[in-house]
């Protein structure tokens, strides 16, 4: 496991030494969306319509964080789980989104739109929301205000930490470890 930092966004060839397993701080901006951000885009899409933001070269964060307070741009920040995010994230990484993040398994439809755009997919520590919030030091809505908190932002970060879970070659972390489990079962 290697250690990182990147400074976001980040040119797709940034992407290409991280592997799965390989521990991350980002810092720079990303993207923040969840469900209903995605299912708008997807439905202009659908309409042909233009979008109200640009995901090129983009990490999108799957996350609606609470509201800030004194010193702190947004309170809790913990990710939500990226699967329902997958029938809308292939048409996201066509868009030119570099990278995802959030909790848990993605789909393989998901896996083979990564390959095949050169995307990276990041896993950020469920239950540490207050850790998490704490690194996004600015936060500005970009789109869909009437969202609330689940509103499409931009957030500027120091030091974000994440995960590899899915890298530019196919290694999947999720895969590994169910490598890893059945390899100690045997003994």
């Amino acid at each position: 496991m290697n250690h990182w930092k990147l400074t976001l966004p980040a040119k797709k060839q940034a992407f290409a030494q991280l592997r799965a397993g390989d521990r991350v701080l980002l810092s720079g901006t990303f993207i923040t969306a969840r469900d209903e951000a995605h299912q708008r885009l997807y439905d202009l899409a659908l309409e042909g319509k233009p979008w109200p933001i640009d995901v090129a070269g983009e990490l999108i964060y799957y996350v609606g964080p609470s509201p800030g307070f004194g010193a702190f741009a947004v309170g809790a920040a913990g990710p939500t789980t990226s699967s329902r995010m997958d029938s809308f994230t292939p048409l996201m990484l066509e868009r030119g989104a570099a990278a995802t993040m959030g909790k848990g398994y993605r789909g393989p439809q998901v896996k083979d739109a990564m390959l095949r755009h050169g995307a990276v997919y990041f896993v950020a520590i469920g239950g540490v929301g207050a850790l998490l919030g704490s690194r996004i030091v600015r936060r500005e809505v970009i789109a869909y205000e009437d969202l609330g908190p689940e509103a499409i932002a931009r957030v500027w970060v120091e030091e974000f930490p994440a995960f590899v879970a899915f890298d530019v070659l196919g290694n999947d972390i999720y895969a590994q470890q169910d490598e890893w489990r059945q390899t100690k079962s045997k003994g």
